[in-house]
């Protein structure tokens, strides 16, 4: 298998000027994973994992080291150089991100939001549809919700849709952060059942989890944070 991602000597600061503070998120990270592997990030709250997932989607720009993806139309890119325009189709098109939150437009209804994202991958109307009512069900978003704003929604709710919006186009890469935090045990099943097809379909997958049962027979390697120092812990020689 081919290395699709490699983060070398990655480390994030933020300067907090109101309080004039200097803040070290995270320090010398090295990751590298393979085509169709699942790495699992594991650590106390406030250690910085998700500060390393954030630096991969391009939401926060890091002082020091890159992160290089093996792009399907770009090549080899580093992101941590890339152009807010690379960024955007990267995101629209390779890599997907599920947070703990739901950032939407007010007035766009469940069902609009998944069948966007479908159709950015280029698919029609028609499977869109099928794909959106498809993964809505999975997930057991009442239908009576599918096509309400998600501003109405419980914290699950909008966690599940979140998650629903982000798998529905399968992305080459997937950052999931604490992708089932506010979720009941059957719906942690889903997540773990759509995680494993995307697997065997090739999705490749990082991802920061509290719940280190639900990692167990998922992950290929397990990385650890404490106090935004980095280490590698464990490889699976299967998942």
């Amino acid at each position: 298998m081919e290395t699709l991602l490699e983060i070398k000597d990655l480390s994030k600061s933020f300067d907090l000027h109101n309080l004039g503070k200097h803040i070290r998120a995270v320090s010398n990270v090295d990751i590298q994973i393979k085509e169709g592997e699942f790495v699992g990030i594991t650590g106390k709250s406030g250690s910085g994992k998700s500060t390393i997932l954030k630096c991969i989607y391009g939401t926060y720009r890091i002082q020091q080291g890159s992160i290089w993806y093996h792009s399907k139309k770009f090549g080899p890119i580093n992101l941590a150089e890339a152009t807010e325009r690379e960024l955007l189709y990267l995101r629209k098109h390779e890599i997907g991100y599920v947070s703990q939150f739901l950032n939407v437009m007010p007035r766009t209804t469940a069902r609009q939001l998944v069948k966007q994202a479908i159709l950015e991958m280029g698919d029609d109307h028609d499977l869109a549809e099928k794909e959106t009512e498809k993964i809505l069900a999975h997930f057991e978003l009442d239908e009576e919700l599918w096509d309400s704003y998600p501003t109405t929604f419980s914290g699950g709710e909008k966690l599940r849709l979140n998650i629903a919006r982000a798998m529905v186009k399968k992305p080459r890469l997937l950052l999931l952060d604490e992708p089932t935090a506010s979720l009941d045990h059957d719906s942690k099943l889903k997540v773990k059942l759509l995680i494993e097809q995307l697997m065997k379909e090739g999705t490749t997958m990082l991802g920061i989890f509290h719940d280190l049962e639900f990692m167990n027979h998922l992950c290929n390697q397990e990385y650890n944070m404490q106090n935004g120092i980095f280490s590698h812990s464990t490889s699976f020689t299967n998942s």
